[in-house]
């Protein structure tokens, strides 16, 4: 998944994208309220994890949701914050909230809602994802199963991009767009780094799970009935 990640602390914020960053997710870490907005106003986030208590005011974090919902902004988000109250909680889904998560929290928490987020927002009931081939991709888990329940070796930056397809299998995308999903914060990326890792997944998953759209990028493979 590629995530936003608000949070004005500035080590529980490395902490944070470290973690998510281990289990093989993008992140993008920004301070401060208006920072948050203007990034996420770009778009292409799989989620947002936003602090609510930021140095612009101690609601700040329901400001930039409010902000971004009010533009029809659908990206989940999910609140993280010291605030545990039920009113802050009311708050927080009132402005557009999906979920809150309290601190201190058990990071496996944190992944789980942030799977049960983007599962619901693809409109998918299960973490598990049906592949061409007979493949699956369990979100959660962050593992691909084989047709025989075997398991296939992926690198976190390999799942990352699968992730993507699994998640958008109607869309087609560029190479410009997976690099900015996959290879965030690496400006010098080049399109045939999205090549070299679409090929190692071809070899590995077979050639008709990633199919090349012509003149733009790739799509995910047709998956059988």
């Amino acid at each position: 998944m590629r995530l936003l990640l608000l949070e004005d602390d500035r080590r529980l914020r490395a902490l944070i994208s470290a973690g998510l960053q281990e289990s093989g997710h993008s992140v993008e870490e920004v301070a401060s309220a208006r920072e948050g907005y203007n990034v996420a106003a770009g778009g292409g986030f799989d989620a947002l994890i936003l602090d609510v208590m930021l140095p612009e005011g101690p609601d700040a974090g329901f400001g930039v949701a409010r902000r971004l919902r009010e533009e029809g902004d659908a990206t989940p988000i999910l609140f993280l914050t010291a605030r545990a109250d039920v009113d802050s909680r009311l708050a927080g889904l009132d402005v557009g909230g999906d979920d809150y998560l309290s601190k201190p929290f058990d990071f496996r928490e944190l992944r789980a809602r942030l799977s049960a987020l983007v599962r619901r927002s693809a409109g998918r009931t299960s973490n598990v994802i049906s592949l061409p081939g007979g493949f699956r991709l369990h979100l959660l888990k962050r593992q691909v199963a084989g047709p025989a329940g075997q398991g296939v070796p992926l690198t976190p930056r390999e799942f990352e991009l699968l992730e993507g397809f699994a998640l958008h299998p109607e869309r087609a995308y560029s190479r410009e767009e997976l690099i900015s999903r996959v290879w965030a914060g690496q400006p010098d990326a080049l399109g045939r780094v999205v090549d070299v890792y679409v090929g190692n997944l071809r070899r590995k998953l077979g050639e008709g799970v990633i199919l090349t759209v012509r003149g733009h990028g790739y799509r995910l493979g047709e998956v059988d009935p």
